[in-house]
């Protein structure tokens, strides 16, 4: 007889098979609640179904996006706030769609850490959750990986994909975009989820912790402060995309700013001139 005193499991490996299985049955209302026309969003199988003919699409054109939030998921675990960063996940990624005139539709995720926090994964799905159906997408699937030796326990990553579509000949920009035209600037809600290596330096200069009062903000602590969520612009872009025929182009402004977002959208002979003098600034900048 073979003796198998010496075989191993995946527990002794430092995965918990149970844990993820626990995430699953945490996470499944939560999925639910972000159906959509062409998505039941049910998890469990190989992968998600979306049917663009029942989601009322005639000729479409399929735009694609993914982001991760960056550093930002280090103040999340150092605070142990979880709940807003599965709503930055969905909106740097959304955000990139309704800039190019698409309508979200769906969304996968992809967590990854060093051991399974089940009640802390499924916090962070909770803000994934909610951050699709402030954007009208389901989300349809995901990947939770446990990969002890790459991270440390605590750590965690996370990354985002999102598919969106348009009618064919609706995308922005449009080719009609000139000298003249207005700008018009939407307000963040932060620093969103750009830039945090900044920020985290900036933060450990000051020698302040992120459980203290924010100098800009002392009912808030500074780590709770930082972690307000990104805006999702994708309703309010596509309403007036929609309703006014007047939008020409839309640019998101993330990591190069101004600079290097707005011309991305700009035919080559165009600039634009912004009095920066007028822009309000919020007290977290």
């Amino acid at each position: 007889m073979n003796d198998r005193k010496n075989g191993l499991t995946y527990a002794d490996s430092g995965v918990d098979i149970d844990a993820g299985n626990r995430l699953v049955d945490l996470i499944k209302p939560m999925v639910r609640a972000t159906a959509r026309a062409g998505a039941d969003a049910e998890i469990g199988g190989f992968g998600g179904l979306f049917d663009l003919k029942a989601a009322g699409f005639k000729d479409p054109v399929l735009v694609a996006a993914t982001d991760g939030v960056g550093t930002k998921v280090k103040v999340a675990i150092e605070t142990g706030l979880h709940g807003g960063i599965g709503i930055d996940l969905v909106a740097m990624s959304v955000n990139d769609l309704v800039v190019q005139g698409a309508e979200p539709l769906f969304f996968l995720d992809y967590f990854a850490c060093g051991k399974l926090d089940p009640e802390a994964a499924a916090a962070i799905v909770a803000g994934v959750a909610e951050g699709c159906r402030e954007s009208g997408c389901a989300l349809i699937g995901g990947e939770t990986a446990e990969m002890p030796g790459l991270y440390k326990d605590g750590d965690y990553d996370l990354a985002g994909f999102a598919v969106g579509a348009a009618e064919r000949g609706t995308l922005l920009p449009s080719g009609d975009i000139a000298a003249g035209d207005a700008v018009i600037g939407l307000a963040s809600s932060g620093v969103h989820s750009n830039g945090f290596s900044l920020v985290r330096k900036i933060v450990a200069q000051s020698g302040l912790g992120f459980d203290a009062p924010a100098p800009f903000s002392p009912v808030m602590t500074l780590g709770g402060a930082l972690l307000a969520p990104t805006r999702l612009y994708v309703k309010s872009c596509l309403r007036a995309i929609r309703e006014t025929g007047a939008i020409k182009g839309l640019a998101h402004i993330t990591g190069g700013g101004f600079t290097d977002n707005i011309p991305r959208v700009l035919p080559k002979h165009l600039g634009v001139g912004i009095d920066l003098a007028r822009l309000p600034v919020l007290p977290v900048f």
